[in-house]
């Protein structure tokens, strides 16, 4: 029965020391998302304005963007990073592809897709 107990005993403190630990995370993670800068409502929403004037804040502390495009021809959301960026007029727009990108240069479907 002593035996017994000393396992039950070492087990109920390896629980414990278990969820201390993952306790001590979510709590040290916490803090540090408080620790950065909030993302605001215009950031986190709009595609209009995804290549102006906000590109310093998304790389701030290391932490990538997560910010969707949408290609004005066949109307797919790319991720910023991996879309094909094109400067017109100004005005930077984002492609899925290389082949869209020229559908939109040649003036082919310069209007969104439905929505």
């Amino acid at each position: 029965m002593n035996f017994l107990a000393r396992i039950l005993r070492f087990l109920f403190w390896v629980v414990i020391l278990s969820w201390s630990v993952a306790l001590l995370r979510r709590v040290l993670a916490w803090m540090v998302r408080g620790a950065m800068p909030a993302q605001t409502n215009e950031d986190a929403g709009s595609t209009a304005g995804a290549g102006a004037g906000s590109a310093a804040g998304d790389t701030q502390n290391g932490v990538a963007a997560r910010r969707l495009v949408r290609d004005p021809v066949c109307g797919t959301h790319v991720a910023e990073v991996l879309a094909v960026p094109l400067r017109e007029g100004g005005e930077l727009v984002h492609f899925c592809s290389a082949a869209c990108r020229d559908k939109y240069m040649n003036g082919a479907q310069r209007m969104a897709a439905n929505g």
